[in-house]
């Protein structure tokens, strides 16, 4: 039998038990937003209903929670929502948790379609994951023709899930990316874009436990041999999938950046570096 709980009381156990793996900023965030995903408790219920009781299924819901928070699992995947571009994004532990660059990745994408002289253009995302770059491009880009693939079954069932909660129309196709064989079915595109995996397996050690510990690896890593092993496969895809005056957008490990760029000069007419708004060299555009 769990002891009752109130607003306050609850409240005071999450900032306090959070406070041993996050500072108070960061502990009282987490608290905030846990507690409306999944008691619907916000912070001025705690100051107008201090007393008042939890249901049994809340307090043990919260139980939960803060048991794998602090076991250092994203906030994200125990409230099982991430925000993007403005959406609310179903996660879990089989999509990454969708980061403010690749934000930047999409406005680059939506920049370059107003200017294009293609007015539906056909849009390939690789690697899709949650989703949230093809929804985000579908939503702003309503005339285009969108399609998402992933070589994971589970990703594409919670990136299917977001798109239709977003009402967009997107084709999502399972395709390991790596095996050429299996692009000959596909046609050509206007723009790729891709967030693919780009991290080598030797940094996995210096990175935070929230993301080692909980993200999936297999779209976190590549070998530490080839650490542009999907750029490679990006620009040999390109060279036969891209239409003419065709574009490619991609988010790159900013110690690659420059090596990703020059895959691409090969084949196509300009590769560009872009810096995030942190200054960092972390998307490289491509015009055929």
């Amino acid at each position: 039998m769990f002891a009752k709980m109130t607003n306050r009381e609850q409240y005071r156990i999450f900032l306090q038990q959070l406070q041993a793996i996050y500072n108070l900023n960061e502990a009282t965030i987490i608290t905030d937003w846990v507690l409306a995903s999944l008691a619907g408790i916000q912070r001025f219920d705690v100051v107008r209903e201090p007393e008042k009781l939890l249901p049994d299924t809340i307090t043990v819901a919260l139980e939960v929670a803060l048991a794998g928070l602090l076991q250092h699992k994203p906030v994200q995947y125990v409230t099982r929502e991430a925000w993007f571009y403005k959406m609310k994004l179903k996660v879990d532990e089989h999509v990454l948790i969708p980061r403010p660059e690749t934000e930047e990745l999409v406005k680059l994408v939506l920049d370059a379609a107003k200017d294009a002289e293609v007015l539906n253009p056909s849009i390939l995302d690789i690697g899709t994951g949650s989703g949230c770059i093809a929804i985000a491009i579908k939503k702003n880009l309503f005339a285009a023709s969108v399609t998402a693939i992933d070589v994971s079954e589970n990703a594409l069932a919670i990136a299917k899930d977001n798109s239709a909660v977003q009402q967009t129309e997107i084709q999502f196709i399972k395709i390991d990316f790596l095996e050429e064989s299996q692009w000959a079915s596909m046609p050509g595109y206007d723009v790729i874009v891709s967030n693919p995996p780009y991290i080598p397996l030797d940094e996995k050690e210096k990175m935070d436990k929230n993301v080692t510990g909980f993200e999936p690896h297999q779209a976190l890593f590549v070998p530490d041999r080839s650490p542009l092993l999907f750029y490679e496969k990006i620009a040999a895809f390109a060279s036969i999938h891209l239409n003419p005056k065709g574009k490619i957008f991609m988010e790159v490990h900013e110690n690659f950046a420059k090596e990703t760029a020059a895959l691409f000069t090969k084949n196509f007419s300009e590769a560009r570096i872009k810096k995030d708004i942190f200054g960092k060299e972390r998307m490289v555009m491509v015009t055929y």
